[in-house]
């Protein structure tokens, strides 16, 4: 990740404050493995940006490194230039995430040439870059030392907040088919999608199919992806046949994600898949979601675009999950369920089986390929994304909880959840028109999503 650095001064401070904090930015970035770029000690003043000339300097350095920079970290050494720091980040012209720390003052050291006043300098600069209409993140204490744990903890969140907006500007996804004609659930606006940068590409689904009938089964490319199929997890009862249906739709879904420069798909599979093409395409949903490039099922393009924004918040997959059922009669508890596309991550005891539900109107037979697996304890985030048509915006709630070891007895892909004031967010979720579906995540990333939701995105965000 590279980040933008803009180290403030001002002139009736310590200078030699300025050249401290350079000195150890840089060695906190290399130890982050984090790419700065900022002024050098001979661009202006130590590299501090004072005057505007300075900004200007600091400007055009972050323009020849535009298509780089994901988020900008402003340092405040001593009380800093206000104007230098909106200045330099006007000019740039670059619309990304920026971070505004101040150090602390050492109450041994608060005479005339180690006083650093940052506390105040903070204040000041964000009330410009509020005036200047300039969005900006805040570290967890006012004031921290970069080589502070509680700084780097703070530096690597924002970090991944800068991969959330940067990855929600430049998504694109593929619709894959029609919507179920009974899920009205997964409706959803294009064109508000596409007004936030999001891109939907749509294929209709007998191409998709048409394209896979025509593979043979010595084909090179469908002998790969059987071996890939395999090692990825076990074939259980699945016939050979079957293995080399999913097979084959596996090369399809693979060579129109590369035609089309896809970042995640959301595929139609009830029941057109079954009835026309004879298996589910869960297990290929898997593979793609385990090696991040989500996979929604009922063609929920926001469930696969929440999938997405989960993923760029942890570094890990994400999986799309119904609300299903109660857990006895614990108010904080519920089961999470689908047929069975979940990453492998959430998986391990995987094995590629049918779908018992979905049997009873298509036949067992014609289901092979959803997994079966429970997923263990685990932390957990939840979360939604959805557009809103009649208000014309985004809306998404997020929240934390756990998946428990509790005991779970079914098929499928399923789990246990444990949230706090359950019922209070399901009363919400039904009251605001969200949908069925959620997605889960294995980390603890609800404030970085909120950030990068609300603050950046300027989408309507409950967090619960």
């Amino acid at each position: 990740m590279t980040l933008g650095v803009i180290i403030g001064n001002r002139d009736f401070f310590p200078d030699s404050l300025v050249e401290k904090a350079r000195t150890e930015i840089i060695d906190v970035f290399a130890k982050l493995n984090l790419k700065p770029i900022l002024l050098e000690t001979t661009d202006s003043k130590l590299g501090g940006v004072e005057t505007f000339k300075d900004a200007q300097k600091c400007a055009e350095l972050f323009k020849k490194h535009r298509e780089d920079i994901a988020g900008v970290l402003v340092l405040l050494p001593n009380f800093g230039d206000e104007k230098g720091v909106a200045d330099t980040l006007k000019l740039s012209g670059l619309n990304v995430p920026v971070l505004i720390q101040a150090y602390p003052d050492d109450l041994s050291k608060m005479n005339v040439i180690n006083r650093r006043d940052s506390w105040c300098g903070k204040i000041s600069v964000c009330n410009n870059l509020y005036q200047y209409g300039i969005k900006y993140s805040l570290t967890s204490q006012h004031v921290s030392l970069p080589s502070s744990a509680e700084f780097q903890k703070d530096l690597m969140d924002f970090v991944a907040v800068c991969r959330v907006v940067k990855g929600l500007k430049n998504v694109r996804i593929g619709a894959i088919g029609a919507r179920p004609g009974a899920f009205n659930t997964v409706r959803y606006s294009e064109k508000i999608l596409q007004r936030n940068g999001i891109t939907v590409t749509t294929f209709d689904l007998s191409e998709i199919l048409g394209r896979a009938n025509k593979l043979m089964a010595d084909d090179a490319k469908v002998k790969q992806h059987i071996e890939s199929i395999n090692a990825y997890a076990s074939k259980g009862k699945t016939p050979n046949e079957a293995m080399l249906q999913i097979a084959k739709l596996d090369v399809v879904l693979k060579e129109i994600m590369e035609e089309n420069a896809l970042d995640a798909t959301a595929i139609q599979c009830w029941t057109s898949l079954q009835q026309n093409y004879g298996c589910n395409v869960c297990t290929s949903m898997s593979i793609m979601s385990e090696n991040m490039l989500p996979s929604a099922c009922e063609v929920d393009v926001t469930g696969t675009l929440s999938m997405y924004a989960m993923q760029l918040a942890s570094g890990s997959p994400s999986a799309l999950v119904d609300w299903n059922n109660n857990y006895a009669d614990d108010p904080e508890k519920c089961v999470l369920f689908h047929c069975g596309n979940w990453a492998k991550s959430f998986l391990p005891d995987i094995q590629i089986s049918n779908a018992p539900i979905l049997g009873t109107s298509v036949g067992v037979e014609n289901t092979y390929g959803a997994l079966d697996g429970r997923t263990p304890a685990m932390p957990l985030t939840y979360g939604r994304i959805s557009t809103d048509d009649p208000k014309g915006i985004i809306k998404a709630y997020i929240g934390e909880g756990e998946l428990t070891n509790d005991p779970l007895t079914t098929f499928g892909n399923r789990a246990v959840a444990q949230i706090n004031d359950l019922q209070g967010l399901m009363k919400f979720v039904c009251r605001n028109g969200f949908e069925h579906h959620v997605v889960m995540n294995a980390s603890k990333t609800a404030s970085i999503l909120e950030e990068a939701l609300s603050n950046y995105m300027g989408w309507e965000v409950y967090k619960h």
